[in-house]
């Protein structure tokens, strides 16, 4: 197949979590070049599992690209840098802020050799403020990013998530901010310096605190608890025969199938209880009695009754049950490969799919330097990057369907929005942020789950944040006369994003290859749970129900406990899955936008995605150490198993903790010095690694004597000025005055009409030297542009809008005068179905 990516030329400086972002580009048919210093990266032995001397982490995010060894502290081999990456589109680095520079190889020097480059740092903090020579590891991250304040045992130290899943989100939202740079210079000629912070992307991408919400937030009795919140009434998960399950409860009908499951219990059968907040408050009565209903019985069946009846419910699998699922082989998420030298294991193979194929793994990580002999040493005509001895820039071709002027680089991009909930607001806010004219659809009688506010206001603060700078269209896509206005407007798009249950579409006439038969050049992005293949194919799926059956929420417990479940206040991976289809749907523009700039037709694609598949490249290295008999080790709560002593330690104060990450020997003799512990460095029980992790117990208590006394931000303050990562547990309000986020203004203010005060908001992504912020348009109430999108889009008269919105078809904002005489439920007024046709026929 020809990926969308095939014939983008991309140059990687990474060394851990950022080579992430290299991957799910070559997955996507980049070319990737990985440049290792001498004797390898250092993160290549880090890592779970017998993997000789590479860590299976390293293995995985290097797949699929080109290797070469060069050593930047010689001139030489700096020389022939410049010249590989004059034959690149993309640069993506994340050397320590001006190290690069020093060499004068730093993002401004390369940019100022080509200036159509487009330069992407991905640092711990970024490029600026007052962290922005602090180290940051997953943990770091996580504690600083708000995951830590929302993970753990109310009362209890808090927990740590499952190690990959900051990481990914990381690579994933520095793939998007790669491409959105990308696309702006295929339309405008102009390179781009992209400042990426970790930091920032996990307090964005993860779970944001000011950002859309799960549906279960609706019960919530407050926004932001202090200690960690007891999440168990939020996604309960219930011990059966052999295992657990887990349920969530959202919608009436799902309650209702529920309650017909119990026996209808009287003391329920109030209609209250159709609520999910009036559920949360009777959980302590509620839940005993589901408990009682599940323990004896096998999860298995559990699953299968429940689905059968219409309950969201699924098993918790441990990986070593995951990696045994039929689903996963039969949808290609999962697969048997080399992924070093003589070396299978069972792996995910990426995120998603393009035309019907797996944009995912095909070939193992390089050897150091493997193609060195064909990018740096080979003939010219040879190497697959185009390096030239030249010392001019390259000659690019002219800007493909060109902006002029000031602007944003998806401006004059059509997309038709019809995500609902977490997933599929955030899939189209990302294009809406960037100019995309992004038009939410919406039928009244069915209205998106996240207008839902507890509050009784006319619009929710989830859906304000997910749908910003969109437009309104009310349509009944079940009339055929609405079905056909569907028709011309995709006859008139780019992009058509959708993320209901499997076979929707197909039933509303809207197949991906009916849209594509409609328009050839159109983008279809249909995502879901766990994808529209495969026996779990017709599977509610919900967040929670996808952490379960991943994996996730087994290893995101409390370590010898039986229900220490701890993922219940997080929706993830709802919020970094949208970016990944995000990244795929605009991989698939920009495969479109090079088409026509070489002369031909720029077909469109269709783009499937599934968030089980995003939660498994997350846990990629614990599945490959499973699949290769690495097991699962076991490890105290809050500890990262890889390094010691590493994790969550007590601070002064009530609930104060600090995340510390000692990486290697180094670490252990800067942390000694601050400790005040100096003849630990060289004292054989602690020296190495190997013998620290032996007396892990005695390592942790050095750390924690002192960290006791300490308030947190002392502790992560001496830390990091001595070079030790470390990371204060920051709660969500929190975020809004750290210093490092202030200083980058990384939130700004929301407003809308419908809302009483001005809501903290995401500003971007990352930062651009050109590229503008994303304006703050308030989201649209229901309908609310549907007159005005009907007349310029479609061509519309104004008699004829007023004949459909009688009928239902159309449906103007709520409290609009012609309501008042439209027919309930969009009921269609006869003898009008030719009408509606023949108008959009003159119309258009």
């Amino acid at each position: 197949m020809t990926l969308p990516l095939t014939g983008v030329r991309v140059v990687e400086l990474t060394d851990g979590m950022a080579d992430g972002c290299g991957r799910y580009l070559a997955d996507l048919g980049a070319e990737v070049v990985k440049v290792e210093p001498p004797g390898g990266s250092a993160s290549r032995p880090c890592g779970h599992g017998p993997a000789g001397e590479v860590g299976l982490p390293f293995l995985l995010r290097n797949a699929n690209k080109l290797g070469v060894v060069l050593d930047l502290e010689a001139a030489a081999d700096r020389d022939r840098l410049r010249r590989l990456v004059r034959g690149a589109d993309i640069v993506v680095e994340s050397a320590p802020p001006g190290r690069l520079d020093a060499l004068g190889i730093g993002p401004r020097d390369l940019l100022a050799d080509d200036p159509g480059l487009v330069v992407v740092s991905v640092t711990g903090f970024g490029q600026t403020g007052p962290y922005r020579d602090w180290s940051a590891t997953e943990p770091v991250l996580a504690a600083l990013g708000g995951v830590l304040s929302r993970s753990g045992l109310p009362g209890e130290a808090p927990l740590l998530p499952p190690d990959g899943l900051v990481e990914t989100t990381v690579a994933v939202l520095a793939a998007w901010s790669a491409l959105v740079a990308y696309v702006n210079r295929l339309r405008t000629g102009t390179g781009e310096l992209v400042d990426m912070s970790a930091l920032e992307a996990v307090v964005h991408g993860f779970d944001p605190a000011f950002g859309t919400q799960g549906t279960a937030a609706a019960g919530r009795e407050e926004d932001f608890p202090r200690d960690r919140p007891d999440a168990a009434a939020f996604y309960p998960v219930f011990a059966a025969r052999d295992g657990h399950v887990r349920i969530c409860l959202l919608a009436k009908r799902q309650w209702r199938a529920m309650f017909a499951w119990l026996g209808e219990p009287a003391q329920f059968a109030d209609p209250r209880y159709d609520t999910i907040p009036a559920r949360f408050r009777a959980a302590d009565r509620l839940h005993p009695l589901i408990a009682a209903l599940f323990r004896d019985r096998p999860r298995d069946e559990l699953v299968a009754e429940g689905t059968r009846r219409g309950v969201p419910i699924a098993a918790v699998l441990t990986p070593a049950e995951v990696l045994a699922t039929e689903h996963f082989a039969v949808t290609g998420a999962l697969v048997d490969a080399e992924i070093a030298p003589g070396l299978r294991a069972r792996i995910p193979s990426g995120h998603v799919s393009v035309d019907g194929e797996r944009a995912g793994f095909r070939r193992r990580a390089p050897l150091p330097g493997e193609h060195s002999h064909l990018l740096l040493d080979g003939p010219t005509e040879t190497a697959p990057l185009g390096a030239t001895t030249s010392t001019a820039p390259p000659a690019r071709p002219a800007p493909s369907e060109p902006r002029t002027g000031p602007g944003r680089p998806l401006e004059g991009i059509r997309v038709l929005d019809l995500g609902v909930i977490v997933f599929g607001a955030e899939l189209g806010r990302l294009f809406a942020d960037q100019g995309a004219d992004v038009i939410k659809i919406e039928n009244a009688a069915f209205p998106d789950g996240l207008r839902q506010s507890r509050r009784g206001v006319a619009m929710s603060a989830s859906f304000a944040w997910g749908h910003r700078n969109k437009r309104g269209l009310g349509l009944d896509l079940r009339d055929p006369r609405g079905a056909e206005l569907f028709r011309a407007l995709v006859a008139r798009s780019d992009i058509v994003l959708a993320n209901f249950k499997p076979g929707t579409m197909e039933s509303l006439g809207f197949s991906a290859a009916a849209l594509t038969a409609i328009n050839p050049a159109v983008i279809v992005s249909d995502s879901g749970a766990f994808g529209g293949q495969g026996p779990w194919r017709t599977r509610m799926g919900y967040g929670p129900l996808v952490r379960a059956s991943c994996g996730v929420s087994e290893l995101w417990r409390v370590p010898g406990t039986v229900d220490g479940f701890c993922d219940g206040s997080t929706v993830y991976p709802d919020h970094v899955a949208g970016y990944a289809s995000a990244v795929a749907v605009l991989a698939a523009l920009i495969g479109r936008l090079r088409a026509r700039r070489a002369g031909a037709a720029g077909r469109g694609a269709v783009v499937t995605g599934a968030q089980a598949d995003v939660a498994l490249v997350a846990l990629g290295a614990r599945l490959a150490a499973e699949s290769l008999g690495g097991g699962e080790r076991p490890a105290p709560v809050g500890v990262v198993t890889d390094e010691a002593p590493s994790g969550v330690y007590p601070c002064a104060g009530h609930d104060e903790w600090c995340v510390v990450s000692v990486r290697d020997d180094d670490d252990w003799a800067r942390l000694c010095q601050v400790v005040g512990r100096p003849d630990l460095v060289d004292d054989p029980a602690f020296r190495t690694a190997t013998a620290r992790a032996a007396r892990r117990a005695e390592a942790d208590g050095v750390v924690a004597a002192w960290t006791r006394g300490r308030a947190p931000r002392e502790v992560m303050t001496r830390l990091q000025e001595a070079g030790v990562p470390a990371g204060v547990m920051l709660r969500l309000p929190e975020e809004l005055t750290d210093p490092q986020l202030v200083e980058r203004a990384t939130f700004a203010q929301l407003r809308h009409d419908a809302l009483p005060t001005p809501m903290p908001a995401n500003a971007r992504v990352a930062r651009f030297s050109t590229v503008p912020d994303p304006e703050l348009r308030p989201a649209p109430a229901q309908g609310e542009h549907t007159r005005q999108i009907c007349a310029s889009l479609l061509g519309l008269t104004d008699d004829r809008i007023e004949e459909f919105v009688h009928a239902g078809v159309l449906q103007p904002p709520p409290g609009d005068p012609a309501l008042r005489t439209a027919v309930p439920g969009g009921t269609a007024v006869p003898g009008t179905t030719r009408g509606g046709s023949a108008a959009l026929s003159a119309g258009a």
